[in-house]
């Protein structure tokens, strides 16, 4: 997030302070969470979208910042309506510190968090009964982003503060052991207005080869092989964004082939072609977001599970940029933006079924929630916006 010499602590700090907060119920208060898998994202029309998308309510999960002004108490507990979009506070799991990433383990028991701190850790929550199972330091300062790699067996986190990578091993019962590595970005230099490497996404390849890591800092996409016994990082490729591009997330096409990159610094996208024998990335040329020429910070970017549309979060501008996905996920054609219905959306997120986007507004504390139309992929707002104290992640189950 810095491209001005600011720590991310900082910059946080000063984009929270007057923020309007909403307390959420005490977790004791809060029913169980739902332990039915929701069924799998299916391309194709409209109709067949809305035949399987679940009944009753899903749970929810907020993060958030802990040591803001106005932040909340811990990670947030929430319900939604899988057809209206309607979100509904439940409650708060305390003793995390600044929540502001979150995953689920593939067996859908164990959720993880960063603690966003100069001394940065991941945390893990056995959804159960919602008891923490314990922290584990990363090695790093202001941890940002985290995975769990689809084996289940290592988490994957990203250290925005110092520009490195971490793994942890994850036993039976979802809990974390001690670190089995740390990768620190070394080379290539930092990128115009940057001070250092700040790994801002650490996640695994569609078909599993490789874990790929994105660097604002160093304008740089980082290829390794993590060898599945010891947890142990190999790098095998580096791919570089033009200078000052400031690179922030990577999602990929459901072929595997391709991967779309938001540039948070220069407020532009592009389209990556992926090579899976190799793991090398190539960076396509900077595309534009949609938003003009003001100051937008784009800061992720998802992909509809059919493959037709991309959406992109622009912070400055507040709004939800829409893609046309062309060319088997080679191309992407911009179609517009849509406002967000909050300020400053730090992250999105689909629900399983794809047809409700989430969207987590920093500055407004707030969660605004949309209709996807599977046929046009369009966008409509759902309702009112749900207040979170400073939201910055919200993950739907």
């Amino acid at each position: 997030m810095d491209s001005g010499g600011w720590s991310r602590r900082r910059f946080v700090g000063a984009l929270a302070g007057g923020a309007a907060a909403a307390a959420l119920p005490a977790c004791d208060n809060a029913p169980e969470p739902a332990t039915t898998p929701a069924p799998e994202p299916e391309a194709g029309t409209s109709a067949s979208r809305e035949a399987r998308r679940p009944s009753g309510p899903r749970p929810l999960y907020l993060g958030t910042y802990t040591s803001a002004e106005g932040g909340g108490k811990g990670i947030g507990l929430a319900t939604y309506d899988a057809a209206t979009g309607r979100i509904t506070g439940s409650g708060t799991v305390t003793g995390v510190g600044d929540p502001s990433y979150l995953a689920l383990h593939p067996d859908r028991r164990t959720l993880y968090a960063v603690d966003e701190r100069d001394d940065g850790a991941v945390t893990a929550v056995r959804l159960a009964d919602r008891k923490v199972l314990g922290s584990r330091g990363t090695g790093g300062a202001a941890p940002c982003h985290l995975s769990v790699h689809p084996g289940g067996r290592w988490l994957l986190s990203a250290n925005y503060g110092s520009g490195s990578v971490a793994v942890h091993p994850i036993d039976a019962s979802g809990a974390l052991g001690e670190r089995t590595d740390l990768v620190r970005h070394t080379t290539p230099p930092p990128g115009p207005g940057q001070e250092g490497p700040h790994a801002h996404q650490f996640v695994t390849s569609p078909d599993g080869g490789h874990v790929l890591a994105v660097d604002l800092g160093t304008d740089t996409v980082y290829t390794y092989r993590l060898d599945d016994k010891a947890g142990t990082l190999s790098e095998v490729a580096q791919a570089h964004t033009r200078p000052g591009a400031g690179p922030r997330h990577l999602t990929f096409h459901p072929g595997g082939r391709y991967a779309y990159l938001a540039n948070e610094v220069d407020n532009t996208v592009a389209v990556c072609s992926y090579d899976p024998a190799s793991g090398r990335v190539e960076v396509g040329e900077a595309q534009s977001t949609g938003t003009g020429s003001g100051t937008s910070y784009p800061a992720q970017i998802l992909v509809t599970a059919d493959g037709r549309y991309a959406y992109l979060a622009n912070r400055g501008h507040n709004s939800l940029t829409r893609y046309a996905v062309e060319a088997d996920g080679a191309r992407l054609r911009l179609l517009g933006t849509v406002p967000v219905g909050g300020d400053f959306p730090r992250q999105i997120a689909f629900s399983p079924d794809g047809t409700l986007l989430f969207a987590a507004n920093q500055k407004s504390s707030t969660v605004t929630v949309f209709h996807v139309d599977g046929a046009n992929g369009g966008l409509r707002r759902a309702g009112e916006a749900f207040p979170s104290p400073v939201a910055v992640c919200a993950l739907p189950l």
